[in-house]
């Protein structure tokens, strides 16, 4: 046999092993570019061993697969330079008989189903129904098909990921890197009605890159310099599996990337110490502070970083967070026998009894203060938000022998008010005005006012009933269209798309109600809780992303294992987690899966990383103003880009929520009776 037969059947016999083996079809192409020239694309052939082209390449391609376990294979390439090259190297896997239009699509912390609660102008199928990003986007590195037809998966996870990249000096085309990156891209595409796997190294954003919210640009296809001796290798490892719907789909993935990326809490974590992270927190009640309106508050929104300085712009919740933090503030300050801290929340709590509610009994919970303005729009998140702070503040003033008989009674009227909003479905509107008219009707934020309800049935002992009833009624509403379409949407208020915020909400709820339920009924809640948490830990990162050096993150060593991305819309990463940590301590225990509590860990330590005090303030003006917007991939929020934050941030809520995490006992106390 010559030379060229063998080869023909030494490449028969490579993809007939891997078709057999996996199921899959693998297509490989390789492209080159010199300096000053168009790319040029090589088709490859061969699947195990070396890959070779039509014509010579200056590069060795060398391509293995290894089963390592029932459906696992990993996939391991080598490329070794012959003399100095600019390279691109893609790959498609195709399952066998897989329609593109049977499947849904995941990649965590950006892709879930199909996209089609984000708008056009972001990642979703109004677009484009085959999509290819960067690996830094994703919690994991990994893309997913789900065949609906016949309830199987497949999913391809960078294996070794590295610490290595470069800043960008071109967005779009092709783009030859100024340096070395380890960052690679995955995705999926429709092959002539046929869904594949994709994979490339280095990255490639196609059909367009996504760099800013609700701005596309056109696709980037990069190339890395290898000089000649050098070797890349770069590894992947495909699964396939059984799968009846999306959230098992999201469940067996993490459960794999979990196990693949085994994140630990950092070993040099800072402030082991709750009480010592919260006096680092805690000089945001007295800088925040501002008292020159009828109504006080903790500006907390709208402050740019390098100055902190306060801004009119007030929300009692969602990115303001006013009323959380005085509570927070009063707990601290009389624990710490700080009264000026003590002073300062008592006069926002005090003032907004006085001037925070409108006539209806809502809470003026969104306005600018400057300008006397409120927002005549109101939310069912905020409300909720602010009944939840105030709940809490209750309680600890009940057990300090204090009674507030106008605040129970304001409490109440907000309480009842939301309870006739409620739909005959048990949603909620998401925004509605005070005369009760509904001016956004999604039911994604419902989950939000369950926990306050649920609150409000245990502080008001006389007058509960109706709040449990109505609580479990969001919470049919919640399981019947979020929870089992696994449809998790809509909860932030600044867009209105798939996001993290909506999963957390939903686990909270449940979680919740375990609180108040017995037998049954709550075994139900805890199984509804445990499919939320696994959706909600879809979104927190269990890789470190590398930085380049230059990009302020990777100078201060920082870690993104354990933070949360936030939406399809909105691609930062952040500190939103409030109970969650709790929760997945709680359901570790419940449902015996020891992951949950290893993963609270890994978010406690991994959180207070960036917190700016005297000698490390991590890029923010002012001690215990925690930073928001933490840009983490090639994307921005309007300012600054990967490894810094936005010019403009929240610290409300990023103080809020750190509290709560800073503060495990809470929840189990407020239900002690």
């Amino acid at each position: 046999m010559n030379t060229k037969c063998m080869l023909a059947a030494f490449v028969a016999m490579g993809c007939a092993t891997l078709v057999q083996a996996t199921g899959l079809t693998p297509s490989s192409t390789l492209t080159l570019i010199t300096p000053g020239n168009p790319a040029c694309s090589y088709s490859l052939t061969g699947r195990e061993g070396r890959l070779t082209a039509a014509q010579p390449l200056p590069v060795t391609i060398e391509r293995q697969e290894q089963s390592v376990a029932d459906g696992v294979t990993t996939i391991t390439l080598r490329i070794t330079a012959q003399q100095t090259i600019y390279y691109n190297y893609s790959e498609q896997l195709l399952p066998e008989g897989v329609s593109h239009d049977a499947c849904d699509f995941y990649m965590p912390g950006f892709w879930y189903h199909r996209n089609l609660r984000s708008p056009k102008e972001a990642p979703s199928f109004h677009t484009s129904d085959s999509w290819q990003v960067r690996e830094d986007r994703l919690s994991a590195p990994l893309t997913a098909i789900l065949d609906m037809e016949r309830s199987r998966y497949y999913s391809l996870e960078r294996t070794n990921t590295g610490t290595d990249d470069c800043v960008l000096q071109n967005l779009s085309g092709d783009v030859i890197l100024p340096g070395h990156t380890s960052v690679g891209s995955v995705g999926f595409e429709n092959v002539d009605g046929r869904a594949a796997l994709v994979c490339s190294f280095p990255y490639v954003e196609a059909p367009k890159r996504y760099i800013r919210k609700l701005t596309l640009i056109d696709s980037i296809r990069t190339f890395q310099k290898l000089a000649a001796g050098q070797t890349d290798v770069v590894v992947w490892t495909l699964r396939q599996g059984e799968a009846a719907d999306f959230s098992t789909l999201v469940q067996q993935v993490w459960e794999n990337s979990f196990e693949a990326y085994a994140p630990q809490p950092l070993a040099d974590a800072p402030y082991a110490d709750d009480d010592e992270a919260k006096d680092a927190l805690s000089p945001f009640f007295i800088d925040s502070y501002v008292d020159r309106h009828e109504l006080k508050y903790l500006s907390g929104m709208t402050l740019r970083c390098d100055d902190c300085l306060p801004h009119g712009d007030y929300q009692i919740g969602f990115v303001g967070r006013v009323l959380l933090n005085a509570v927070n503030g009063l707990e601290y300050g009389e624990a710490r026998g700080r009264k000026d801290i003590v002073d300062v929340v008592n006069r926002v709590i005090e003032s907004h009894l006085t001037h925070g509610f409108g006539p209806e009994g809502y809470f003026l919970e969104s306005g600018n203060l400057e300008q006397g303005f409120f927002d005549p729009v109101l939310s069912i998140r905020r409300q909720s938000e602010g009944i939840f702070a105030m709940l809490y503040y209750l309680r600890n003033e009940q057990r300090q022998g204090r009674s507030h008989p106008e605040w129970e009674a304001r409490i109440r009227r907000v309480c009842d008010n939301l309870v006739a909003l409620q739909q005959p479905d048990g949603s909620f509107p998401r925004k509605f005005t005070a005369d009760g008219k509904t001016v956004d009707a999604s039911g994604g934020s419902t989950p939000s006012v369950t926990a306050p309800l649920v609150m409000a049935y245990r502080y008001f002992k006389k007058d509960n009933r109706k709040y449990l009833d109505c609580a479990r009624r969001s919470a049919a509403y919640l399981e019947r269209e979020i929870i089992d379409k696994a449809d998790y949407f809509s909860s932030t208020l600044d867009a209105n798309c798939e996001d993290k915020e909506a999963a957390l909400a939903a686990a909270t709820a449940t979680y919740y109600m375990t609180l108040v339920t017995t037998k049954a009924e709550r075994q139900h809640y805890v199984e509804l809780c445990r499919k939320a948490t696994y959706f909600c830990l879809s979104w927190y990162y269990l890789w470190d992303v590398p930085f380049a050096q230059g990009q302020m993150l990777g100078d201060l060593d920082f870690h993104s294992r354990g933070w949360g991305n936030v939406s399809v819309e909105n691609n930062h990463i952040d500190v939103f987690v409030f109970e969650f940590a709790g929760i997945l301590r709680a359901m570790a225990r419940e449902c015996n899966e020891p992951r949950f509590a290893t993963m609270a860990d890994v978010i406690r330590s991994s959180m207070l990383q960036l917190m700016p005090a005297p000698g490390r303030m991590c890029g923010i003006g002012k001690a215990g103003f925690y930073p928001e917007v933490v840009q983490h991939t090639h994307w921005d929020y309007g300012r600054n880009g990967k490894g810094f934050y936005n010019d403009i941030f929240a610290p409300g809520w990023t103080v809020a929520s750190l509290w709560q995490l800073l503060s495990p006992n809470r929840v189990a106390e407020f239900f002690e009776k």
